[in-house]
């Protein structure tokens, strides 16, 4: 059946496969980030890990980073050996695995079929793995998903794809409204492994309805073919060095479990942080220097590199919603509601609530603006992300102060500064990736989206780190959490205000883009 035969609200029908896909899967990935840092730092009493919040801030923010960086490979995988569909497929299965991995004791303590002599190992073995495996899935079916969305539309159909991006993003939002509010509900009101489970469920629900309505996506993202012998040995050798660094990964998840190896999550997370910002250094001035570009072209190079710094610190407290923002609501914030006590997760679902609200109203505006020749600049509308950006984290100073003095904050001061933040994701995420992709040289387009990819796996490393910091986990860290978040405030404040006047400098780089 061709994919123009039935439409999907004037689009393409196979959108509509690929927004019920991506809804579940983002059902799947806020459901879990509602849930995990909150898991690793409760006490075994409690259900949970009873990882300190330092440790359990570094493993956050390597999961998180992972799940960004992970596309990059995942991207390489779909071009060269698999092709968009069966990424997206096989990206799924490994993300609902991972999710049953981490339920397998909770289920096991539904059933009563575990002692009490081996819960520590029934929840620890099976969640790093667990982490592992989503963060991989995600990995390979994040990127490829909206690569096949744009690829139903004719080149000569700009406006239609951007419509269909909309749609498509409309269901992203949906999943991370709803997915953190069962995952939570199901986590922290019965068992933690049933709501990481539910996670999983969702994800079976979205690849069901892809392999049932795959049909609409007919000639679209299909594998490359390997006729020759010698593309049929590369994709051997490519599978061979897949299949290499999948086992010794998993070795070293083994041994790590035997006691063999002795993994400090806080040391790798500094290292990782270095390696990703030595790295895009490296070859931001490789392209810069060596990539035979002209002048022009050189330039829109350097105004990426500082696309890429202020990205990174944008996502750095943007992300703290599932950590530093989320331990808050769990330890802080008066959750009481005519009697029933609101989970701490379900907070989360606060900015993608505003999201639907507020991102019609900020497309409006834009529009409004452009046409009185008015709208502001990208490199203005970055500065301004972070700047309310740092006017969220500012509410949050008052409402630390509170649980400094002993008493619980309601839970306004975090409604108000997921306000905030999501005025400020308005204002920079659609204009960040829009405009790598309008400054990448074209011979180095693929490479500069890593770049980007990059700059928001950082930023979410930094999160998790942060977020093992500013905790309160004792009475001396409670009595700092004020001045900390004000050290935030300060730091993304203060990074839209130098952004604002390297605005003349950026655009000179710029050239035609703006």
């Amino acid at each position: 059946m061709s994919t123009n035969e039935k439409t999907f609200f004037g689009h393409p029908r196979g959108l509509a496969t690929l927004f019920f896909t991506e809804m579940f899967e983002r059902f799947s990935y806020y459901g879990m980030r509602a849930l995990l840092i909150l898991f690793m730092t409760k006490s075994i009493m409690d259900g949970g890990l009873a990882i300190d919040d330092q440790n359990a801030g570094a493993i956050y923010g390597l999961y998180t980073m992972g799940v960004y960086l992970l596309a990059l490979p995942g991207g390489w995988i779909a071009d060269r050996l698999l092709g968009l569909k069966k990424s997206v497929w096989w990206g799924g299965i490994i993300i609902a695995l991972g999710h049953f991995v981490i339920a397998i004791p909770g289920f096991m303590e539904v059933f009563g079929t575990n002692s009490a002599e081996t819960v520590t190992n029934l929840d620890t073995y099976p969640f790093f793995l667990g982490l592992f495996l989503v963060a991989a899935g995600t990995g390979l079916l994040k990127p490829n998903v909206s690569s096949v969305v744009g690829s139903l539309y004719p080149e000569n159909e700009s406006a239609k794809r951007d419509a269909g991006f909309s749609i498509f993003y409309s269901g992203i939002n949906i999943g991370a409204l709803f997915g953190p509010l069962i995952a939570s509900f199901l986590g922290e009101g019965i068992n933690w492994h049933l709501g990481f489970g539910a996670a999983g469920i969702f994800m079976v629900l979205g690849l069901i309805q892809y392999r049932y309505t795959e049909k609409y996506l007919d000639g679209v993202g299909d594998a490359p073919t390997f006729e020759t012998e010698e593309e049929i040995a590369s994709k051997n050798k490519m599978v061979k060095i897949l299949t290499i660094v999948g086992v010794a990964t998993l070795a070293v998840i083994a041994l790590t479990f035997s006691g063999v190896l002795s993994i400090d999550a806080v040391a790798i997370a500094n290292i990782s942080g270095y390696l990703i910002v030595g790295s895009a250094i490296l070859f931001l001035g490789y392209v810069g220097f060596f990539g035979g570009l002209n002048d022009d072209e050189k330039k829109k190079v350097g105004a990426i590199g500082i696309v890429f710094v202020f990205s990174a610190m944008f996502w750095s407290g943007f992300e703290q919603a599932g950590s530093t923002l989320n331990l808050f609501a769990d330890r802080f914030t008066n959750r009481e509601f005519f009697g029933i006590t609101i989970a701490a997760g379900a907070f989360q679902s606060i900015n993608a609530l505003f999201i639907i609200i507020f991102a019609p109203i900020f497309g409006a505006m834009w529009v409004w603006l452009a046409k009185r020749n008015l709208e502001p600049s990208s490199p203005l509308k970055f500065a301004l992300g972070l700047i309310l950006l740092g006017i969220g984290f500012l509410v949050m100073v008052f409402a630390a102060k509170i649980a400094a003095s002993g008493d619980l904050a309601a839970p306004t001061w975090l409604i108000f500064t997921y306000l905030f933040h999501t005025f400020g994701e308005l204002s920079l995420s659609p204009v960040g990736l829009s405009l790598t992709t309008k400054l990448a040289p074209k011979k180095y387009y693929g490479q500069m989206m890593g770049v980007w990819f990059m700059s928001v796996s950082l930023g979410n490393l930094i999160a998790g780190r942060i977020g093992g910091e500013i905790s309160g986990d004792s009475a001396q860290a409670l009595t700092q959490m004020p001045d900390q978040y004000m050290m935030i405030v300060y730091t993304t404040v203060g990074a839209g205000f130098l952004l604002l006047l390297l605005i003349k400098p950026m655009k000179k780089l710029m050239g035609n883009v703006h």
